[in-house]
């Protein structure tokens, strides 16, 4: 059974990371999803359900939108918090060891946009050191992110497009999943 934090802080209205989680729930698969800012609008997460959370999962799933290089506030406070010292790290902290870290997210502009040459100067595997760097400090397994370009309106792709993106992610994460299970 896999475990989803979802941190999109505008879930409702979101084209890209909402198909990915409606593909998600039309297959048959054994997963439990975390709307982390539905379940805390005012950000003060709960410290224990989530890591109870956490427990009861072999693979763990952070489905979010790529935001200024990185993760929503959301998800970088729940990481803060919920992978506490004793917990994720430290010489007891060795609860999550073993478990498989997935990243999982959309990034609005283009491929060609991230690369030295592109607007964004960096391929987005470099902005991703930090997740493989935290799973390692938990001793998790890091698993290679799965994400698409090209899930954002204003970067001038349309809702359509979009969307036949999302599902794709979405049947790549359903196979990693399964490789994983």
């Amino acid at each position: 059974m896999a475990l989803i934090i979802l941190g999109h802080p505008n879930y409702k209205n979101s084209f890209a990371n909402k198909t990915v989680i409606e593909e998600l729930q039309k297959w048959d698969l054994t997963i439990e999803i975390r709307n982390i800012h539905h379940l805390y609008p005012d950000y003060k997460i709960d410290i224990k359900s989530e890591q109870e959370a956490l427990l009861k999962h072999q693979t763990i799933v952070f489905q979010y939108p790529f935001y200024w290089y990185n993760m929503p506030a959301i998800l970088k406070l729940w990481f803060d918090e919920v992978f506490a010292y004793q917990f994720a790290y430290g010489s007891q902290g060795d609860k999550l060891k073993g478990k498989n870290f997935v990243p999982s997210f959309t990034v609005g502009s283009s491929e060609n946009s991230y690369n030295v040459l592109g607007f964004q100067h960096f391929r987005v595997y470099e902005f991703c050191k930090n997740l493989e760097q935290t799973a390692l400090f938990a001793q998790m397994n890091y698993i290679d992110p799965i994400y698409f370009h090209g899930a954002s309106l204003v970067a001038g792709y349309t809702e359509t497009d979009i969307k036949n993106n999302a599902k794709e992610h979405a049947r790549k994460l359903i196979k990693r999943l399964a490789e994983l299970e």
